[in-house]
């Protein structure tokens, strides 16, 4: 399944060589991003793109700005799909092999790019290996260890129990007036505990750039495959319904927005972009991305199509900071120290013949994680070490969270590390990485927001690291997987370190303070 392979995160660390590309993107209007002028119908569908690339191309946002810079789009052999004017992002399809360049020379537009290096035909995510479905024999087993008021299965979750999100539940399960939406591969609402506390109004389809809100259209195109996302919107919020298991913010509601491509199951950036303003515009106060965007998983911004790419997500996330939407994002499986000096990228770009490429990751940025304001969280397994697959840095991780981890093994009746939570079609089953532990912090983050539903992003985040416990740097050198081998090297003290962050989230905390 190549969109379950491992998808490497990295820093929220802002250098001022991307700083200075981020002020670009900060349009300070409070209006809508809603699309404008779509052209998607005459676009027509990928397959019928077939042979042309897509683009995104980022102008000033005055209205005779962007008619002039669509006018020459026309001219250049270019079709508007979509056209976000208030942060002015404009998704282009074009089979001209030169568009890029000519477009950029065009005055008013401050970057263009390709988003992806193959032509469409008729996008990934961070956890580590694969899935582990229950069998109905299997949870019945399970159930008959459930205790006194909890849900059937939470027995294996030590996950909750590790964070006190099973104690915080009693006090504040959180709140029906705030939304953690998912970017992801789509989420099924059918699932009997996601339903319950599912929002359609706030769902949508955003693959191709454009959102499609029609019934059922954020749900996975493949159930058997495509299902990251219900298991990730089964951590945040599965109901405390007596069916099956539970999420950190039982009380909260949870949208799904689907940015994977039903082709290659990629995460290209028009998607992203869509998403974000989709979110910032329809009231969701907290996204999970468990992910970067495709096709690179550095973006250097020395190369135009990349710079493009930063810039136009950049453009998308910030706008949804400004709605008040707080965006959180999985650190990667690559156990990269990602403060280093250098990585190895050799899987780049994702969606044609890759190239090897030695990155500075202070000058080539993963995306969103690198991007300013976005929250970075690195896992942790039952014991509460960094799970050995998990991605680190000094400066980098803000926190860090339950993600599994199948060399710690819990007191739990499957002795299983790894997450348990909702699979598509009413199942669930086990999965680990750093993609389960974002959404274990975006779940604190929504029950932060409910005890607190004024705060602002920034305040959000600072709540955030404010009840994370934080256990410090191990005192014995790092052996992730027990191979006798150092693994790792944590730097830092006891309030904030490489491997942690602030610490690990802490729900009971959370809902107390």
């Amino acid at each position: 399944m190549a969109h379950l392979r491992s998808r490497r995160r990295l820093a929220l660390t802002l250098p001022l060589g991307l700083a200075l590309t981020a002020s670009l993107g900060f349009l300070p209007g409070a209006a809508s991003a809603t699309p404008a002028n779509s052209l998607a119908a005459t676009a027509g569908s990928a397959t019928a793109d077939a042979g042309a690339l897509a683009y995104v191309v980022n102008t000033r946002t005055d209205h005779r700005t962007l008619g002039s810079v669509k006018k020459a789009i026309t001219e250049a052999g270019g079709t508007v799909v979509a056209s976000y004017d208030r942060i002015g992002v404009i998704v282009v399809h074009a089979s001209n092999p030169d568009f890029g360049k000519q477009i950029r020379a065009v005055k008013g537009v401050q970057s263009a790019g390709a988003t992806r290096m193959s032509p469409l035909v008729a996008a990934g995510t961070t956890d580590e290996g694969g899935a582990q479905v229950l069998s109905k024999a299997q949870a019945k087993s399970l159930a008959a260890h459930a205790g006194s008021g909890a849900e059937p299965l939470e027995a294996d979750q030590w996950d909750l129990r590790a964070i006190g999100a099973d104690k915080a539940a009693r006090i504040n399960p959180g709140s029906r007036d705030v939304t953690v939406g998912v970017i992801d591969t789509g989420v099924d609402d059918t699932h009997p505990d996601l339903a319950p506390n599912f929002s359609a109004s706030q769902s949508a389809n955003c693959v191709g750039g454009k959102a499609d809100t029609s019934p059922g259209a954020w749900r996975p195109y493949d159930p058997a495959e495509d299902y990251h996302g219900t298991h990730v919107a089964g951590e945040i919020a599965a109901a405390r319904n007596g069916i099956g298991v539970a999420g950190v913010a039982p009380g909260v509601k949870v949208a799904g927005i689907k940015v994977s491509d039903p082709n290659d199951g990629l995460f290209y950036p028009e998607n992203v972009v869509c998403a974000f303003v989709f979110a910032a515009d329809h009231g969701v106060e907290v996204t999970n991305n468990s992910y970067y965007v495709d096709p690179w998983l550095y973006n250097c911004m020395d190369d135009p199509d990349q710079k493009a790419i930063v810039d136009a997500v950049n453009r998308a996330q910030l706008y949804a900071q400004k709605k008040g939407t707080l965006n959180l994002a999985s650190a990667g499986n690559s156990n990269d120290d990602l403060d280093s000096d250098a990585l190895v990228d050799d899987s780049s770009p994702d969606d044609s013949t890759p190239v090897h490429r030695t990155i500075d990751p202070h000058k080539c940025f993963d995306i969103p994680t690198q991007l300013p304001g976005v929250v970075t969280v690195s896992a942790s397994g039952p014991t509460g070490a960094k799970s050995y697959y998990s991605s680190y840095g000094k400066g980098v991780i803000d926190i860090a969270a339950p993600g599994g981890d199948k060399f710690q093994i819990p007191d739990t009746p499957s002795k299983n590390g790894r997450i348990l939570s909702t699979m598509p079609g009413g199942e669930y089953g086990f999965l680990q990485g750093t993609s389960m532990a974002s959404p274990h912090a975006a779940g604190v983050a929504a029950l932060l927001k409910s005890a607190h539903p004024r705060a602002t992003p920034a305040q959000l985040q600072a709540l955030l690291k404010a009840e994370a416990d934080n256990p410090g740097c191990p005192s014995d050198p790092y052996d992730g997987d027990g191979d006798g081998v150092v693994d790792a090297t944590c730097e830092g003290g006891k309030r904030v370190n490489g491997f942690y962050g602030f610490g690990i989230v802490d729900a009971l905390d959370a809902v107390k303070k």
